[in-house]
C-alpha cells in the first residue's frame, strides 16, 4: 500500500502490519529483516516510514495499571493521548508534557520526546517516563529505564524507533481540578517584543506564540502570546463550576479533499495574518478557555493537512541558542519575508535547560523554537536549505520528528555531541540495522 505521514511527504509503497500481542509483534520481525514502528503517522516526515514493512502500533492500545497515589500509569503504546485525556481528565489527571495535538500514541511521543508549551518548566515527555518495555531485534522484550539498561532508555527516548518496538510505557499524570485554563494573549509588535514577553512570562507554566512570519521592518517578527495555567475552583463562572472536569467537546469539521494550490498563496497567508493579528486586542487580555482550545486547536479541524494540497507540505522546526536566539531569528524571518513564502502556521516557544533525562537524539536545548509549514514545491526546498546554514551557523539544530528533507551533514553538525553516542548503542541492540526507517537511511543515522 501506499502510506505518508501527516505531511503527506514523502509515499512510500510499503507493506502496513498491525500487531494486538507481543507475540504477533514477534512474528512481524522473524518474517521480515527491515521494519520501523508506526503509531498515528503524526510525525510530518519519513520517520515512521520504510519501504520493506511498517508496524503499526494502534491495534496495540490497552490500558494496563494505574495508580492514583502517585499517578502512574501504564500503557501498550499504540493508545493515543486522546484517549487518555478523555478517561483521565474527568477523574483529574493530565498530561505531564503534550504537543499540539492529541492524535498521537504513547509510543510515538517516546520516540519523539515530544515537548509542550511547557517545556520550560517540565521539560519533555521523557522526562516523566518511568520505564519501557522494549523488543530488541532479538526478540527479546527489555525493561529500561534511567536505572535499568539507562543508555538503551536514552537512546529510546527521541530515538525515532531505530532501538526497538516501544510496546508498554510508564509515565507520570499529574494532578488538575479542572478542566480549564487561565489563558492571558499578549499582542506584541515585532520579534524583541515576543521575546522580552517570554522571558517575562518564564514564571508561567505554559506560553506558546504565533508569529506573522511575513512581516518587515519596525513589525518583523509581530506575535500574539498565549499563556496559561491551570484554572482552579474558583475561577470558573457558575456554568462551568457544575462539571469543572469535564471538557467541552468542540466542533470540528472536515477538509474534505486536497486543495488546490491557488488556494494557500503569498497573499492568502497576508490576508489570514493580518486578519489573526488584527482580532487581537491591544495588550493583554485574560480568558477562561477549555482546554482543548488552548493546547489542541488544530484538532478541530479534521484532516488540516489537506490544506495544502495532494503534494503535501514541509514542516520545519529548528532550535537557536538562547545567547544567539535573536540574532538567528530575526536573519531567518527577513530570509522568509524575503522569499513571500509566508508559512500559513508559524509557531515560536521558549525551550528551558536540556537536562540529562530526555533522549540523547532529543530535539530542544535552551533557547527559542520556531515551527513553520510550507507546500511542497522546488522553491521551498531552496529556501530551507538556506535556512538550515543558518539555523547551523548560530549553532542550533532541526527536529527528526518532523524533517522530511535535512541532509546528513546537516543532521551531523546539529547533534555533533550525540551522533556516535547513539549509533554505538543502537549498534549493540540493533546489530544487523533491522529497525530502520526512511530519514535514518537518508541521514544514515544506523550505520
Amino acid at each position: 500500500m501506499q502510506l505518508s505521514n501527516w505531511g503527506q511527504y514523502p509515499k512510500v509503497n510499503t507493506a502496513l502490519c498491525c500487531f494486538r500481542s507481543d507475540e504477533q509483534v514477534r512474528g512481524f520481525l522473524d518474517s521480515n529483516p527491515s521494519h520501523i514502528a508506526r503509531g498515528l503517522g503524526r510525525c510530518y516526515g519519513d520517520s515512521s516510514l520504510n519501504a520493506q514493512s511498517v508496524l503499526s502500533s494502534i491495534c496495540y492500545d490497552h490500558l494496563v495499571d494505574f495508580d492514583p497515589s502517585t499517578g502512574i500509569l501504564v500503557c501498550e503504546a499504540g493508545i493515543s493521548l486522546a484517549i487518555i485525556l478523555r478517561l483521565f481528565v474527568p477523574r483529574g489527571w493530565f498530561l505531564p508534557v503534550t504537543p499540539g495535538t492529541k492524535m498521537v500514541t504513547v509510543g510515538g511521543a517516546v520516540a519523539s520526546d515530544v515537548h509542550g508549551k511547557n517545556h520550560h518548566v517540565s521539560g519533555t515527555f521523557c522526562r516523566h517516563v518511568c520505564w519501557i518495555d522494549l523488543l530488541t531485534s532479538n526478540g527479546n522484550i527489555v525493561k529500561c529505564s534511567k536505572t535499568d539498561n539507562p543508555e538503551l532508555f536514552h537512546a529510546t527516548c527521541g530515538g525515532q524507533g531505530l532501538t526497538g518496538i516501544i510496546l508498554r510505557v510508564a509515565f507520570r499524570l499529574i494532578p488538575i481540578t479542572t478542566a480549564y485554563i487561565r489563558q492571558e494573549t499578549v499582542k506584541t509588535r515585532n520579534l524583541e517584543e515576543i521575546m522580552t514577553c517570554f522571558e517575562e512570562s518564564s514564571d508561567w507554566h505554559y506560553s506558546v506564540a504565533w508569529i506573522d512570519c511575513l512581516q518587515k521592518g519596525d513589525g518583523l517578527g509581530r506575535s500574539i502570546m498565549m499563556r496559561g495555567e491551570h484554572a482552579g475552583p474558583e475561577d470558573l463562572d457558575i456554568i462551568k463550576s457544575r462539571a469543572p472536569l469535564i471538557a467541552s467537546d468542540k466542533f470540528s469539521f472536515s477538509v474534505p479533499i486536497n486543495m488546490p494550490r491557488f488556494t494557500l498563496t503569498t497573499w492568502t497567508v497576508k490576508a489570514f495574518n493580518a486578519m489573526y493579528y488584527g482580532r487581537h486586542p491591544d495588550g493583554t487580555a485574560k480568558q477562561i478557555v477549555d482546554m482543548n482550545s488552548f493546547f489542541y486547536p488544530l484538532d478541530a479541524i479534521l484532516e488540516w493537512n489537506r490544506i495544502y494540497g495532494k503534494r503535501g507540505f514541509l514542516q520545519y522546526q529548528c532550535v537557536l541558542p538562547k545567547t544567539a536566539a535573536f540574532e538567528g531569528l530575526t536573519t531567518i524571518l527577513k530570509r522568509i519575508a524575503a522569499s513571500g513564502m509566508g508559512s500559513f502556521l508559524a509557531v515560536l516557544k521558549l525551550f528551558g535547560s536540556q537536562d540529562d533525562n530526555g533522549g540523547i537524539l532529543s530535539f530542544p536545548m535552551e533557547g527559542y523554537t520556531l515551527a513553520l509549514d510550507f507546500p511542497v514545491k522546488k522553491n521551498a526546498f531552496s529556501l530551507l536549505n538556506e535556512l538550515d546554514a543558518v539555523v547551523l551557523d548560530y549553532g542550533g539544530r532541526l527536529y527528526l520528528a518532523k524533517d522530511a528533507r535535512m541532509t546528513p551533514s546537516t543532521f551531523e553538525r546539529g547533534y555533533a555531541a550525540s551522533v556516535d553516542r547513539f549509533r554505538r548503542i543502537k549498534a549493540s541492540w540493533d546489530p544487523d540495522n533491522r529497525f530502520v526507517s526512511l530519514q535514518s537511511q537518508r541521514l544514515q543515522i544506523g550505520g
